[in-house]
């Protein structure tokens, strides 16, 4: 049965992929595919195409005063970054079964993926009944005993009660009201159900409303989006990637169970080359659609080119950022084999408690105090701005509290005066704020740092590493380097010129690839050049999440005694 192709990918499930459609009709040009604003936008009656993934590109949003579209509303384009914050409004359209839920609405892994739901009816399960519009918590979906089940929360008296409802379970489920507020590429990428439209209201006024702004100026009514994306497809004779927008005027029949798929070039991920045995390695590969960045080594894997795939590993990195106190600042993933020198920077800490965790048996820690402290007992010190310590060892002390001896953890420091030194104790709940002093004047690799001091620890590029044609650390005024993290890479080398080979992050590259059968004539490594590689804002905060999950918190700083 043909439809459109904005109706097909709309409800159609990422995890069904890949679908071969055939284009049924549509305007098209004398040319089979023709590019128009960079996107590939015409396609002739009967052609096949391979869709192999699809991403929202921009919203069409209808601007409404009663939540509903009628064919007067006005229509206006946002794209993802359009400014302003929205409440989603709960849709009032039920859901029948669980697994209509799974399949359209975007359940876990982040907050944004934690739908909220309420039943018209009681449901009872073997020992818990769920009542009548109480709220379910949709968290992830698994396997249960050979059966698809969506694991959820319903909090009750202030008491969570975790419980699985089957795919199989049917009823009537009403989406509940969200009180959360969300960017507009986050309601995109989380809360626009698959097959339905999402209608949102603006939270906050638009602080820069001007004449260039699709919506009226004071606007404060709904606005119904509808989602636009861009299709990822493969031509059954073109060996790159097509991009194709959903809203193009063609309609399409899905194929697939009838098609032969293995006709089509099999474009692959780095993800999917990493996950392929070591046996298999090295490889050769074609690029499909290389990635956007355009600093080395991504310059060199243009579209078309051939590569050869070495083998893949894991690699230490050091996360660091930079000092700055705006928002602007960069964040980098530097190699070990970085040949740079850096002198240490001094460090700040908010807290006694963070200074317990600085010290280190090679050095005593010198601090100067840049906030007073007032200790509410005679038997611990108070602290002025300037005074300098030297931070010793955490223990316990006794304190009169309320007529009765009480024992607290205190930091033991000896203070520093004009010609002598005073022991004293700080309160380990003190929140100060310190400053470090440094008398550390070496240069240091940094290997060396990894394996003499603890994380976070702030330095400065003194001598630049000179085997690298631009070296972006020696510019910045100070790096904080936050952590040691292990990541995925691939060596990778120009087949037309093998002289040097370049790691390849597995997971922030996007690039395809379509595998040759060629063998690979060198069997020594060629020479391997790693670079600092700077990364966004959201890869930083995916890298510090992902690499936080394995590591346990420090226990929570001691509270100030009541």
């Amino acid at each position: 049965m043909a439809s459109t192709l904005q109706k097909f990918i709309h409800s159609l499930d990422l995890r069904a992929l890949p679908r071969v459609l055939e284009i049924q009709s549509g305007i098209y040009s004398q040319d089979s595919i023709y590019e128009k604003f960079g996107n590939e936008c015409s396609l002739s009656t009967e052609e096949v195409i391979k869709v192999i993934g699809f991403k929202i590109n921009k919203l069409i949003a209808s601007i409404s005063e009663n939540n509903e579209v009628s064919q007067f509303s006005t229509k206006v384009e946002l794209p993802l970054n359009f400014p302003g914050l929205y409440k989603v409004v709960a849709d009032k359209t039920p859901y029948v079964s669980i697994e209509e839920i799974a399949r359209k609405v975007s359940i876990g892994p982040t907050r944004f993926g934690y739908p909220s739901f309420y039943s018209a009816k009681d449901i009872k399960l073997a020992n818990f009944t769920i009542k009548r519009d109480e709220q379910i918590t949709f968290y992830s979906v698994e396997e249960v005993h050979g059966r698809m089940a969506v694991n959820c929360v319903v909090v009750r008296n202030n008491q969570s009660h975790s419980f699985t409802l089957p795919f199989s379970q049917e009823g009537e489920f009403y989406e509940c009201e969200d009180d959360q507020i969300y960017t507009l590429k986050e309601i995109a990428e989380w809360k626009i159900p698959k097959g339905r439209d999402r209608i949102v209201k603006l939270s906050n006024t638009l602080h820069m409303w001007d004449s260039s702004s699709p919506l009226p100026e004071n606007f404060d009514g709904c606005l119904i989006l509808m989602p636009v994306y861009k299709v990822q497809a493969v031509m059954k004779f073109r060996k790159d990637i097509v991009h194709i927008l959903s809203d193009l005027d063609v309609e399409v029949k899905d194929v697939t169970d009838c098609y032969d798929i293995s006709s089509f070039l099999q474009p692959l991920s780095l993800e999917d080359i990493f996950e392929r045995t070591s046996k298999e390695f090295p490889m050769v590969a074609e690029i499909m659609e290389g990635p956007s960045r355009n600093q080395k080594p991504y310059n060199l894997l243009s579209t078309g080119k051939e590569i050869v795939i070495y083998k893949k590993y894991q690699a230490a990195r050091v996360l660091a950022s930079e000092m700055r106190s705006d928002s602007s600042k960069r964040h980098y993933l530097i190699p070990m084999s970085y040949k740079g020198k850096f002198k240490r920077r001094p460090r700040e800490f908010p807290t006694a408690y963070d200074l317990e965790i600085a010290r280190s048996e090679k050095e005593h820690l010198h601090v100067v105090a840049t906030k007073a402290f007032t200790s509410p007992h005679k038997e611990l010190f108070s602290v002025s701005v300037g005074d300098q310590f030297l931070v010793q060892q955490c223990q316990t002390s006794e304190v009169l509290y309320e007529g009765r001896k009480k024992l607290v953890d205190v930091l033991a420091c000896e203070q520093i005066l004009s010609d002598s030194y005073k022991k004293v104790l700080l309160p380990m709940y003190m929140e100060g704020g310190f400053v470090e002093v440094i008398h550390d004047k070496k240069q240091y690799y940094l290997s060396e740092i990894c394996r003499e001091f603890h994380f976070p620890f702030n330095v400065k590029v003194s001598v630049r590493d000179l085997s690298i044609e631009k070296d972006v650390l020696a510019a910045a005024p100070g790096l904080q380097f936050e952590e040691e993290i292990t990541d995925s890479y691939l060596l990778v080398s120009s087949a037309s010129s093998p002289e040097e080979s370049w790691e390849i992050p597995v997971y922030r590259s996007n690039m395809l690839v379509h595998l040759l059968s060629k063998g690979v004539q060198a069997v020594v490594l060629p020479v391997t050049r790693t670079t600092v590689e700077e990364v966004s804002e959201e890869e930083y905060y995916m890298l510090r999440r992902y690499e936080n999950l394995t590591l346990h918190p420090p226990p929570r700083p001691p509270k100030k005694p009541t």
